[in-house]
């Protein structure tokens, strides 16, 4: 008895639970007066499984009906990415049908959708559904999600979605007759074909003109607008449909690299467009700056937090600076920015109508759903006005130059016509007077041809008396300076650093030509140290000093020079220790190249030539035969 009891309560709990669950939620009536029925997140009763924890056959319960509630406060972003939201939509056919009806998921990006399909028999039919999925796996070779419906029976059916996606997943379903899908699939690809062959044509246009002015803007705009398709294609699903079918792991990235190469395009493209270099130097920094923080945010976004490729509020910013960028130029009189900023500015205008639309601001009909690609649309449509502008603009300017340098040649013509009438008089008065002048001219030419004869004459005389009486002075200086006791300051202004005592040695040694001492040759070249020479036969190279006293010598060579001297001249004056001071030398060195000095002057006495204080360079050379002859200045000295 109690068991019945208890039997009877559990029978009548399940009513009652039923019940409630009826009333929880209408049920969809399929009627072909009406070919389609929009369901909103709102309207739509769902379950959050926060825990991903839940499958159908818990779900499916009759006990778990009353989690299944609708939330008419329900936001997009409310969407949690970390659940999984199962939806449950009970159909019931109202009669018998001759359309073939059609439940179609409106966003094309949600990573998975496990559809329950109801059959027959009671059991429930798994299909998977998703842009995780191969687009061969779907049932219709459409850009959304479709199932076919169960219209054989009149009773309610309940199909119930799992619905996962990594990123926001507009939850909005559509009832659909085949045929009104097949009219609304045809319209939709027919504008999709529209939207992209505009961009085609944009885009070979473009490559036109650029083929024609060779202006690397237009390459810029082609690769925007070409971004921007590739952008479009991502966000509809048509990319995944016709260009990486087979990869369905490139949807979680296409939509934020192709924003990434709109955003990157078009401040590449404004900067270039706006001459932003010329017209505005901070803005065009900023934009710089603005590339760069980009591409790296993309980088960090690919290689590190890849859930960060769907967040496009980030775009505002370089958006926003496009925009101001191209008002500020344009106040500041560039014409050719009027059509950008009204390009942009429809561009913001479909950004933020797209914004209202995601908060819920505004109603979503299809025109606002697609007013991105709207404002896209119109968006080309001007910056290719703008291009064409600026280039209408910049005719303009070329024409008027040319106008004003054709008016300015005209009037230089006229100028120079009047020039030439007046300078024609000019000349023939000045001929007149030049005729008369010239006769004048002649003689006088006559007068100081003959007077200038005699002053050259005086002049050769004047330079050659000059000459001998330069000669006579520097003979008797040499003559009073070599009889007289020399210090080293005076010393040193005949010889008064290095390179004067190698000019000296120079003309000494190979005044009679240069002679290899290996092998006779006599032709050379510049050795490896100044004033060297080089044997051009056998390679010797022969420095200033070889064959000379000098050679090896570790003191200053004009020092030495002085020694010389003081050994050819006989000077005592100076004992060593007071000539190593004044030439602040050590008394060893001094003393050893005094016996060098002295050796040479021996060897030469042995011969018969004794040398002389106005010839002391006799001594320099070693191994050469000491010359002879005597000037009518030198005096000889007997052995």
């Amino acid at each position: 008895m109690v068991r019945n009891v208890v039997a009877s309560g559990v029978v009548l709990m399940i009513l009652l639970l039923t019940g409630m669950r009826l009333a929880a939620q209408e049920v969809v009536q399929i009627n072909d007066s009406i070919s389609e029925y929009s369901f909103m997140p709102h309207e739509l009763t769902y379950y959050v499984d926060e825990k991903n924890t839940l499958e159908l056959k818990d779900v499916s319960s009759a006990e778990f009906a009353r989690n299944f509630q609708p939330h008419p406060g329900y936001q997009n972003k409310d969407f949690n990415v970390n659940a999984s939201y199962w939806v449950r939509i009970p159909i019931q056919s109202a009669g018998p049908t001759r359309n073939i009806w059609l439940l179609e998921f409106y966003d094309q990006t949600i990573d998975q959708i496990d559809a329950f399909l109801p059959q027959a028999t009671g059991a429930y039919k798994h299909l998977r559904l998703g842009d995780s999925q191969l687009f061969s796996e779907r049932t219709f070779r459409h850009k959304n999600f479709e199932i076919v419906l169960n219209t054989d029976t009149d009773k309610v059916l309940y199909y119930y979605f799992r619905i996962r996606s990594h990123e926001f997943a507009d939850i909005r379903v559509a009832l659909r007759s085949a045929d009104r899908f097949i009219f609304y699939a045809l319209n939709e690809y027919f504008l999709f074909g529209t939207f992209y062959g505009m961009i085609l044509i944009i885009s070979v246009y473009n490559l036109l003109v650029f083929l024609a002015i060779r202006e690397i803007k237009n390459i810029y705009y082609i690769f925007y607008i070409l971004s921007v398709a590739a952008y479009a294609m991502s966000y509809d699903g048509i990319g995944f449909q016709y260009l990486w079918p087979k990869h369905p792991q490139w949807n979680d990235y296409a939509v934020g690299v192709t924003l990434y190469s709109v955003i990157l395009w078009a401040l590449v493209f404004t900067r270039r467009f706006l001459n932003t270099k010329a017209n505005a130097p901070l803005l065009d920094k900023a934009l710089v700056v603005m590339i760069i923080a980009r591409s790296m945010f993309f980088a960090i976004e690919l290689l590190a937090f890849s859930h960060l490729l769907s967040y496009r509020n980030v775009e505002i910013i370089p958006l926003s600076l496009i925009f101001f960028t191209a008002i500020y130029v344009w106040k500041r009189g560039y014409r050719p920015a009027r059509f950008f900023v009204i390009a942009y500015g429809i561009l913001f205008t479909g950004f933020f109508v797209r914004t209202l639309v995601y908060f819920n601001l505004l109603p979503f009909t299809t025109p606002l759903h697609y007013s991105l690609h709207i404002a896209f649309v119109l968006e080309m449509v001007f910056l290719t006005f703008a291009l064409g502008d600026r280039i209408r603009i910049l005719k303009a300017m070329r024409d008027r130059a040319l106008k004003r340098i054709i008016q300015e040649h005209e009037i230089n013509m006229q100028l120079k016509d009047k020039v030439n009438r007046e300078l024609e008089q000019k000349v023939q008065e000045r001929t007149i007077e030049l005729n008369s002048k010239n006769h004048e001219l002649e003689q006088t030419n006559k007068k100081l041809e003959r007077q200038s004869r005699e002053i050259n004459q005086i002049n050769s005389m004047l330079d050659l008396d000059n000459w001998k009486l330069k000669n006579s002075l520097k003979e008797v200086l040499n003559d009073r300076i070599m009889e007289k006791a020399m210090d080293y300051a005076q010393f040193r202004t005949l010889y008064p650093d290095m390179l004067a005592c190698y000019r000296f040695l120079d003309q000494l040694k190979w005044e009679k030509g240069f002679s290899c001492r290996k092998c006779g040759n006599s032709k050379y070249f510049d050795g490896a140290q100044k004033f060297s020479r080089r044997c051009t036969k056998c390679g010797y190279n022969e420095s200033i000093t070889s064959y000379t006293i000098f050679h090896s010598i570790k003191f200053p060579i004009e020092k030495a020079f002085y020694v010389a001297f003081l050994g050819v001249s006989g000077n005592r004056e100076h004992t060593l220790e007071v000539l190593a001071r004044q030439l602040d030398m050590r008394i060893n060195t001094l003393w050893s190249f005094k016996q060098k000095v002295s050796e040479r002057i021996t060897v030469l006495q042995g011969v018969g030539h004794i040398p002389h204080a106005s010839r002391w360079e006799e001594i320099i050379l070693i191994t050469e035969e000491p010359d002879k002859s005597t000037s009518s200045n030198r005096r000889k000295v007997s052995a």
